[in-house]
Parts: structure tokens; C-alpha cells; sequence
């Protein structure tokens, strides 16, 4: 496994490498972290300071971005309070790449080429989030109410939540009744509604519908990655982020505070770009079969 795992590592980069995208190292300690709701950080004392291990190098990415970096990746470690289990650990690998130029479609493009590259046999099927969510639920995921999508999940799922908003409805249903039910083989996910737009610009789609431009890959029922047409506005973002902080409020989790340099870069001018990332690890699984992330990493339990 581990002659493996340095197979993948060297592969991937010989992918960028030929499409002169360069590789760059960022902290892996930083002042801020994701005002996500869905994802915590790692805190650390550094001195008399705290600092956060990133959930992803995205934030520092972009900052180069605006300093006329042009086409980068990272590949490197990534640090998220996710609990251990078969498809989680705290610590993983996580490549992730932004192309100037691209959207959303060019992005996802490339992400095939690559999985063709690294299993040649694999096929993908794409849809859309809304196709996909009325298939299994016959409610349209962009103007359904939350007191519709309640119903459907304590009705199918039998959950004993009340008065959640839209946003809490459709995370729970697609991730306990939809994912489960995915295809075999590489899935693409595209055009998730506006509320889920986390980075992602947003836009009308040909039903007036505002949608986000952001995708996810599954492989095997697996999310492997995340990608976005890329928000580069400096007012929606902060707009977003002070989103963020309030429905953390709501769910009774801290308030982080919003990246400024981030929010500085952007200001300053983050060019037109898409940008994934994908998680190693979880590639990896794939690739050779295996069934828990413990697997593939050298040191799974520290």
C-alpha cells in the first residue's frame, strides 16, 4: 500500500505538472478558519495566540491567486474535527487545484481526465442536484419549503427534528436518503441550489431557478471532491460569511471570525477561476478497493 500511495502521489502531480500547473506549499497553521457551518476546525495555543489547523488551503490559495500566481495545486495535508471512521480521519491528504480561465464545466472536464488517467475504465454519469433530488423525492430542491422537506424526512426517515430551515433539509435528506442510493461508478453532481453555494458564484439556470456553480464527485457512493466556479467578490463573500456566523448562532456553535486577508485578495482582484479539492485517501480506497480509510493511510491510528 505504501509503494502504492507513492504511485498516486507521483502521479498526480505528473498530471499537473504537464498542463503547467505548479505546485505550492501553504501553513498548515493560520489566524482564521472556515465560517462553514458544517465543518470545525482544530485550535491550537501558538504562544499567547490561537491558531487554527486548515480544514483546506483554499483561503491561502486564493490569496496567491491575487498576487498573479496563475494555475496552482496543492497536495499536502488537510485537518478537520470529523470523527474516525471508515471514511474519516481528522488528518488526510487532500489535493486541491484552482485553473484560471475555467468554469465550472472546464473543471469538471479536467477532474474526469484525471480519474480516466488513474483508472482508465471508469465511467461517469452527470446530473443535476435538482434532477437527482426530485427523482428520489419528487420535490424540486430549489423552491421546496422547509415544512415540505420536514415532512418528507420525518415521513422517510424518521428523524424528530422541528423548524429547521431549508439548508438543514436538504443536507439531511440527500446525505441519508439520496447519497445511499447513487449509482455505481464516478457520479457527477452539478448545479446544487443557491442556499448551498458556500464559494461558489450563483447564477439563473434555463428555468429562471438561481442555482450555485459548484459540483460534487462521488465514486461508488464515495464523495471524492468539491468543486466551485468560483465567487470573487469581496462584498458577497463577507455578505456570506457574516451568513455563516449566524446560523453557527443558531445551531449553538462559536462564531469564527471572517478571514480578512482573504476577503482583502479578493478586493484586490482574485481573477476569474474554478477550483477543487478532492480527497486522497478516499481516491485511494477506490483505486485499490479498499473498504476503510485505515487502509490506505500509513498511520491510521497515530
Amino acid at each position: 500500500m505504501l509503494k502504492k500511495r507513492a504511485q498516486l502521489l507521483q502521479q498526480l502531480r505528473a498530471f499537473f505538472y504537464a498542463r503547467a500547473v505548479y505546485e505550492v506549499d501553504v501553513p498548515a497553521l493560520g489566524e482564521c478558519s472556515v465560517t462553514d457551518p458544517n465543518l470545525a476546525a482544530i485550535s491550537c495555543q501558538v504562544g499567547s495566540e490561537l491558531r487554527y489547523l486548515q480544514t483546506s488551503p483554499e483561503f491561502f490559495m486564493k490569496r496567491l491567486l491575487a498576487m498573479g500566481s496563475g494555475d496552482i495545486f496543492y497536495l499536502g495535508k488537510a485537518y478537520r474535527q470529523d470523527e474516525c471512521g471508515r471514511r474519516h480521519r481528522p488528518e488526510f491528504t487532500l489535493l486541491e487545484w484552482y485553473r484560471t480561465g475555467f468554469n465550472d464545466q472546464d473543471l469538471i472536464a479536467e477532474t474526469l481526465a484525471l480519474l480516466n488517467h488513474l483508472s482508465p475504465t471508469t465511467q461517469a454519469l452527470r446530473t443535476s442536484y435538482g434532477a437527482l433530488f426530485t427523482q428520489h423525492t419528487g420535490l424540486n430542491p430549489h423552491s421546496a419549503s422547509a415544512s415540505q422537506l420536514e415532512a418528507f424526512a420525518r415521513d422517510r426517515l424518521q428523524v424528530d427534528f422541528h423548524h429547521e430551515p431549508v439548508p438543514f433539509w436538504l443536507d439531511l435528506i440527500f446525505s441519508l436518503y439520496i447519497e445511499p442510493q447513487l449509482p455505481a461508478g464516478v457520479v457527477v453532481i452539478e448545479d446544487y441550489p443557491a442556499c448551498q453555494a458556500a464559494l461558489a458564484r450563483v447564477q439563473k439556470n434555463t428555468q429562471g431557478e438561481l442555482i450555485a456553480k459548484r459540483f460534487e464527485i462521488f465514486w461508488d457512493g464515495l464523495e471524492l471532491a468539491n468543486g466551485y466556479w468560483e465567487l470573487t467578490d469581496a462584498d458577497e463573500q463577507a455578505r456570506r460569511f457574516d451568513e455563516d456566523n449566524l446560523t453557527r448562532q443558531q445551531q449553538n456553535k462559536p462564531s469564527m471570525p471572517p478571514d480578512r486577508k482573504l476577503l482583502a485578495a479578493l478586493a484586490q482582484g482574485v481573477p476569474a477561476c474554478a477550483g477543487i479539492a478532492l480527497g486522497v485517501d478516499r481516491l485511494l480506497m477506490r483505486l485499490t478497493g479498499s473498504a476503510d480509510i485505515a487502509q490506505v493511510i500509513p498511520f491510521a491510528d497515530g
